[in-house]
């Protein structure tokens, strides 16, 4: 089976133009026009990715989002067409991978996709290795982070971020190296988005010796 994505818009033509550009790239593509006929594909598909789009009917895709995080981790790039969608949009900023402003160019959706399969591949590699830092320990291979042997309940942007920050311990890392790494070049971030994500790293990892290079951008200490 190859990558098999599914895109949930109810504007058909979009619904259509989206498909088209996938499937040119050799990607799975099935579609649904409403929420819950979206809901109901979601428990039952397997699925690498989901283009979701926010103003769905029946079920919401804000909702549709919520419903979905609490049984899978699959990526999602939300779709959102009006400033008042991408401000609700922020506040579940940690749960999607991505998002697309509309309108928006089709090839660039498809690079879009491209990189948050990139990043979710390169996350999910196994590398058979953890490191320490006091009680807390990177498990690479697995993709998480432990406090004690307890899981720290990190979101992916968080645990890529600290992943990035752990495997140049010691080295400073530019807010423009983090922008690349973890978003791509296509995303534009700014530093509330990363200030943000760095201060619930911070306080579900206190332990965790993440310093500020005011300016610049972050450094983890090799001290263990």
């Amino acid at each position: 089976m190859g990558t098999r994505i599914l895109v949930v818009e109810d504007d058909t033509m979009t619904n259509q133009v989206i498909s088209d550009f996938l499937e040119e790239k050799e990607y799975e593509v099935i579609s649904a026009l409403d929420g819950e006929e979206a809901w109901e594909m979601i428990q039952k598909e397997v699925l690498d990715l989901i283009i979701l789009d926010i103003m769905l009917p029946n079920i919401s895709g804000l909702e549709l989002l919520e419903r979905t995080r609490q049984i899978s981790d699959v990526p999602i790039i939300m779709l959102t067409a009006i400033d008042q969608e991408h401000t609700q949009l922020l506040s579940f900023k940690q749960k999607v991978d991505d998002y697309v402003i509309k309108p928006f160019s089709p090839t660039i959706l498809v690079k879009r996709v491209q990189a948050v399969l990139r990043r979710t591949k390169q996350a999910s590699e196994g590398k058979n290795q953890e490191v320490y830092y006091g009680n807390v320990r990177i498990d690479f291979d697995a993709a998480m982070i432990f406090y004690k042997d307890e899981r720290v309940p990190l979101t992916r942007i968080e645990y890529r971020i600290v992943e990035y920050l752990a495997k140049n311990k010691g080295r400073i890392v530019t807010r423009e190296q983090l922008i690349e790494t973890i978003w791509g070049y296509e995303f534009t971030a700014n530093d509330r988005v990363i200030d943000s994500h760095m201060k619930n790293i911070r306080k579900k990892l206190p332990h965790l010796n993440i310093e500020t290079i005011k300016g610049i951008g972050y450094i983890l200490e090799a001290k263990r």
